[in-house]
């Protein structure tokens, strides 16, 4: 147990970045991810509100205690009881440690755009944080704590996407998109101010640490103004057409039903 929660430092050595290991359990995740997502989206498709909310509230108590206890035994383990600087919810995946949340428990745009959001980012933050996690699973064991609880907590977050849109509570009103937009352009700029006072990369904002965002980088020459104004570029670029996609989607059913 020491050795999984990693006091002290883990002794073995990592199985490497797309070792059979890494994409051995990652694979396991998703499968218990979309399984899980259509398991509750069929059973819950058709509920009243109230039931299908059940579910999110779930999700969002599990990603958030998940992640203070990860928090918590960080610090502990770094005796330092600052070391959650490092740990704010800055990534782009863990945006959703606050968007699950409010998707679950606020009401009117928030709880639309909370939901639009998850929906959007999500999958696409369940493949990043597992699959293309270069920066995790290059440096920690693939059964360790550090790995473990990223893997599950983006996981959730896949999950409640697919779960959003299966039973259809994103409802993608063209008036709730600049609060979209808004969400990523907050974070981006509290992501890039984070970095400059505490020396970090959130958002991955100042280089790639071993992520697909590495292409990106080595194409600019890692140029510290062009590079995280194109990652939040990538950003943009993703929301529109995710949008693009889900309306073309929506014509044509109503075309089919008509």
């Amino acid at each position: 147990m020491k050795e999984f929660f990693g006091f002290g430092g883990y002794t073995r050595e990592p199985e490497g970045y797309m070792s059979w290991q890494h994409l051995t359990i990652v694979t396991i995740y998703m499968i218990i991810m979309v399984s899980l997502a259509i398991h509750f989206g069929k059973k819950y498709k058709n509920a009243e509100p109230i039931r299908k909310n059940k579910v999110l509230i779930v999700a969002a108590l599990l990603i958030d205690g998940l992640e203070l206890f990860k928090i918590v035994l960080g610090c502990i383990k770094a005796q330092d009881p600052f070391d959650w600087l490092y740990n704010l919810p800055l990534f782009l995946c863990s945006i959703q440690l606050i968007t699950i949340p409010l998707s679950a428990f606020a009401k009117g745009r928030i709880k639309e755009s909370a939901l639009d959001f998850v929906a959007i980012f999500g999958l696409l933050g369940a493949v990043l944080g597992t699959y293309l996690a270069g920066n995790n699973y290059s440096a920690y064991p693939v059964l360790s704590f550090d790995n473990v609880v990223s893997g599950i907590t983006h996981s959730i977050s896949g999950f409640c996407a697919l779960y959003i849109l299966i039973t259809e509570m994103a409802v993608m009103k063209k008036k709730n998109i600049p609060i979209t937009f808004a969400i990523i352009f907050g974070f981006g700029i509290a992501a890039y101010v984070a970095n400059v006072l505490v020396d970090y990369n959130y958002m991955f904002l100042m280089r790639g640490d071993g992520t697909p965002y590495d292409i990106l980088f080595n194409l600019v020459g890692g140029h510290p103004v062009i590079y995280p104004v194109l990652v939040i570029a990538l950003f943009i670029v993703y929301i529109s057409a995710f949008y693009w996609i889900y309306y073309l989607i929506q014509n044509r059913k109503v075309q089919k039903n008509t």
